[in-house]
């Protein structure tokens, strides 16, 4: 490895029994020159890292001399000697500051970046539609999240190599001896500036955007919602994959040396990036609490939390707590926007009012909101116990399979939307009408709860109160609707009548039956059951009831129109065209009945 002179004139002085000082400066000139010939101070000069061993023998050996100048008596060559020991510490110095730059060179240069972990994390989308992107009510919104992604989920820690495995052997070997020359800062402090390029080009590489708090309060929620989705998965990335590599290089290279230079090279090479990334999850979290927000909130909150492990085993062994202080600052600043970003909901949902009724007597866009937003509630509701567990506890249901704050709260959002649909139901001026959109929204509930997470947290005792009420309303509905009419159909006036007043009342009965089911028929028809199930149930209800009494009256007193100038202008129906009207109401679209006279 030496050149075969340097080898042989450093040799002659090793064999000698009495060493000169002319002899050690002819070798320290030779080692001059195999010092300046090997040009690690070119960028351009590509080079194997074995050419760092070959260096650090150089520099072993000037070591050596400039030991054996130190233990050298000077005689009557104290001038000369004293020059010497200069030359030679100036010489040192040039050597350890040109290591210091292939020392840089070798960790710039065979750093090795995580294209291939990052696939998987780059591969997810980021302008997925967001959920509960608007808190105005005015349509259904999507459901959230299907499935547990926080802290039950597990962890995903992996370990990648950030040098390349050739190069690192010999970034060892150069720490090593930086450290048993006593420039302990110097290598520290060259280390620290390669690793932060690299570290600044890893966050680079996550293509996260980078606001200040004003910028994110101004932000549209939409776009801020899909930087919050790419910000967590950068920081699941940057923690259990970067951050764990990068401790581990930090490990490798200073481990046999000093684990205070593993914790301290570590500690600043990552601190200003994680801090970062905090500031960002710490201004969504001052922000303003709105309800489209809940969902990102907890998103983030589980996601800290869930790394929370990995953090305190990355910085605490560190000593300095100013990482895991503000860590934990962030989880508390979320967890406490969730708790008041619920609570803006539940307020939210009382506070509505509506100006007008819909107009079909459908489900209220409120009421999709609603009972969407807390069936997408329950996935998170793990962290929400945990996060609302010091709120009044109230007793809860026996049926309800979770006895915990989150059934608590979700109950008490139920409540508070029932009393909501209960005003807005007077803004019908129809009672009917009243008792449609109550049923139909009762049953929405009903529905949701009984073919989602929500049965668990409501339970049994509350769909079947909740199937009781819509029920009622419909019995109201029917009540209210068709007593009327049937009152046509009724033997009332008929008994005590003789034949030619039998006759008129009974013209009487049919025309004003024709008139009152018709009437029904074009305002209903314009009327909504959106539940298939719910409305099929309602019609046979109706049917039973109609066409029956229709079928009887028609049976018992059709014969006392024959021979009557046109007959067909009270009997218009048969039973069979009855039964399929009624198949044409609630379906929203209004129709009208405009019939001649049948044979």
């Amino acid at each position: 490895m030496m050149a075969p002179e340097l080898d042989k004139q450093y040799s002659n002085i090793q064999l000698g029994e009495e060493v000169e000082i002319c002899d050690i400066k002819l070798a320290l000139k030779a080692l001059r020159k195999k010092i300046l010939s090997l040009d690690f101070h070119n960028s351009l000069h590509v080079h194997d890292p074995q050419n760092s061993f070959e260096y650090l023998e150089v520099l072993y050996k000037l070591r050596q001399l400039s030991e054996k100048l130190g233990n050298l008596d000077p005689g009557g060559e104290v001038k000369e000697h004293k020059e010497l020991t200069v030359y030679a510490d100036d010489l040192f110095e040039m050597a350890m500051a040109r290591l210091e730059e292939e020392f840089v060179y070798l960790l710039t240069y065979y750093k090795q970046p995580l294209e291939q972990e990052l696939l998987s994390f780059r591969s997810t989308e980021d302008g997925s539609t967001d959920e509960f992107s608007s808190s105005s009510f005015s349509e259904e919104q999507s459901e959230g999240k299907s499935t547990q992604t926080g802290s039950s989920g597990g962890s995903e820690y992996f370990v990648a190599d950030l040098i390349q495995p050739g190069a690192l052997s010999a970034v060892k070997s150069i720490a090593n001896f930086m450290f048993l020359s006593d420039y302990n800062n110097e290598c520290c402090q060259a280390y620290i500036n390669a690793r932060q390029g690299a570290i600044d080009e890893f966050i680079g590489s996550l293509h996260i955007d980078k606001h200040s708090i004003e910028e994110l309060m101004s932000t549209k929620w939409n776009k801020l919602s899909a930087s919050i989705k790419r910000w967590n998965r950068a920081m699941k990335a940057f923690v259990r994959v970067y951050l764990a590599s990068e401790r581990r290089l930090s490990s490798l290279v200073f481990g046999d040396l000093s684990e205070t230079a593993v914790d301290l090279c570590f500690y600043e090479i990552s601190f200003s990036s994680v801090m970062q990334l905090l500031s960002f999850y710490e201004s969504v979290a001052i922000g303003p609490p709105k309800p489209e927000k809940l969902f990102r909130i907890l998103d983030m909150y589980e996601v800290l939390d869930d790394l929370l492990p990995e953090a305190e085993f990355l910085f605490q062994a560190g000593g300095n707590d100013m990482v895991l202080a503000e860590y934990h600052e962030v989880l508390l600043q979320l967890g406490e926007s969730a708790r008041k970003t619920f609570a803006e909901f539940k307020y939210a949902i009382q506070s509505y009012t509506s100006s007008s009724a819909v107009p079909t007597g459908a489900v209220h866009p409120l009421t999709k909101y609603v009972m969407n937003y807390i069936k997408a509630v329950t996935v998170y509701s793990k962290t929400l116990d945990s996060l609302l567990k010091d709120a009044d506890q109230q007793p809860i249901p026996n049926s309800c399979t979770h006895f915990t704050a989150t059934a608590l709260h979700l109950q008490s959002v139920a409540a508070v939307l029932e009393a909501n649909l209960e005003a807005g139901s007077r803004l019908y001026r129809d009672c009917r009408l009243r008792n449609i959109f109550m049923m139909n929204n009762i049953c929405y509930m009903v529905q949701k709860v009984k073919n989602s997470d929500l049965k668990s947290f409501l339970g049994d005792d509350w769909i079947r109160l909740h199937n009781r009420m819509f029920q009622h309303q419909a019995t109201n509905y029917e009540r209210a609707s068709w007593s009327q009419v049937l009152s046509y159909l009724s033997d009332d006036g008929l008994c005590a009548a003789g034949g030619a007043a039998s006759r008129k009342i009974i013209r009487e009965k049919f025309k004003n039956f024709n008139l009152s089911f018709e009437d029904v028929y074009r305002v209903q028809t314009a009327w909504s059951v959106p539940d298939d199930q719910l409305r099929e149930d309602v019609r046979i209800s109706i049917s039973l009831k109609v066409i029956q009494a229709y079928r009887t009256f028609v049976g018992r007193y059709s014969a006392f129109l024959d021979g009557t100038k046109q007959r067909d202008r009270y009997i218009k129906y048969r039973p069979e065209d009855l039964e399929e009207l009624l198949l044409d109401l609630f379906e929203g679209t209004q129709k009208s009945l405009q019939h001649s006279g049948r044979a």
